[in-house]
């Protein structure tokens, strides 16, 4: 098994009004949703006045759409880097996955929002995000696609395998608690486990 990639900020920590402006939006959106919340519910948030979000962005849709976009640029380049240390499809499936569970474990909130509130985001931001999201399962699905090939992965649908790899891992987002039972590293390791039980590779097995 190789050494796990830590996962990186979904914001980094910086004092800056826009930066403070996106993590009280993060921690607003996860709260009370996106239509819940309201500009001045982030500025205050933020200790800064009710008119301080439009300084920096034209609306709370745009904030929302730009927390979303770097949060899948980033998941795009972790998954590419993740991929990368390996030629071997099963190692390379593997690591995949626990990078982008224990990712979606640590930055739970975020990752929340940057997947659950896309009904949110204008037609043309939307597209935009789905753009992105469709590159990382074509990671994914390449993963799989380069397995079945070799023989080693057992699957009649690399495609809907990708996106049930993809779907296991975002969820993690939506029930991880920072004082849950498990660990993001334990979720991680459980959840390669599993996806490797699902592509039929050896390696997949789950001791009790």
């Amino acid at each position: 098994m190789s050494a796990s990639t830590p996962a990186a900020p979904l914001l980094p920590d910086q004092p800056d009004a826009r930066t403070r402006l996106a993590r009280a939006a993060v921690e607003a959106f996860a709260d009370r949703g996106f239509h819940g919340t309201t500009t001045r519910d982030i500025s205050t948030a933020a200790g800064m006045s009710p008119a301080a979000l439009y300084v920096h962005h034209r609306s709370k849709e745009e904030l929302l759409y730009e927390l979303s976009r770097l949060g899948h640029e980033r998941v795009l380049e972790m998954v590419r880097e993740s991929v990368a240390r390996s030629e071997d499809p099963v190692e390379q499936l593997g690591t995949l996955v626990e990078d982008f569970v224990r990712d979606h474990a640590v930055v739970h909130t975020g990752a929340r929002v940057i997947n659950y509130e896309l009904a949110a985001l204008s037609e043309e931001h939307l597209a935009e995000i789905v753009a992105i999201r469709h590159d990382i399962d074509l990671v994914v699905r390449g993963v799989v696609d380069r397995g079945v090939a070799a023989g080693v992965f057992h699957t009649p649908d690399a495609h809907m395998t990708a996106l049930a790899v993809l779907s296991l891992g975002i969820d993690v987002s939506r029930w991880f608690r920072d004082e849950g039972r498990w660990t993001p590293d334990e979720v991680a390791v459980h959840y390669r486990l599993l996806a490797l039980r699902m592509v039929g590779a050896d390696g997949g097995r789950i001791e009790p």
